[in-house]
């Protein structure tokens, strides 16, 4: 086998592993067809949080958002992320240093040459952004996660 067909072989064993990988990524509680995401997310959501796309870089209002308050899926409305972990990494998506407990789910990326941590929706399975083992103390991660994917609700906690 040439070297070129051999590689061009390998990439797509990848791409099968890594599509089954999302595909059996197991049952959620909040399902919907696919048209019916389209219709609730719009464009932009939806190709964040059903189709794992990313937002451009410090385009989200989230990153400068400064109050208390909690910060939701926008896909199911599931309780995420906490302002009290909130941070200014300067990677230009909202980072946190830490999740609240049960609510998300991860699975492995092989979308670039390196493997990755994807960061998903618990309930509804939407692509929420990536997990990073660069972050501050106490946990040293970073969930940098794409604004659009988020809801903010100033003051609850």
């Amino acid at each position: 086998m040439r070297r070129a067909a051999f590689i061009g072989n390998l990439a797509s064993c990848a791409l099968a592993a890594a599509c089954a990988s999302r595909a059996s990524a197991g049952a959620y509680t909040v399902t919907r067809s696919d048209a019916d995401w389209r219709k609730l997310l719009g464009p932009d959501r939806y190709e964040i949080l059903r189709q794992g796309g990313t937002e451009p870089p410090f385009s989200s209002p989230l990153i400068g958002e400064k109050r208390a308050g909690l910060y939701r899926c926008a896909g199911c409305d599931l309780a995420l992320f906490s302002s009290k972990n909130k941070y200014d990494s300067g990677d230009g998506w909202p980072s946190f240093w830490d999740v609240l407990p049960g609510a998300i789910a991860k699975q492995s990326d092989y979308q670039l040459a390196e493997e990755r941590t994807e960061v998903h929706c618990r309930r509804c399975g939407g692509h929420l952004g990536h997990l990073f083992d660069d972050g501050p103390a106490p946990t040293y991660l970073r969930y940098c996660i794409d604004g659009l994917a988020l809801r903010f609700v100033a003051g609850a906690t």
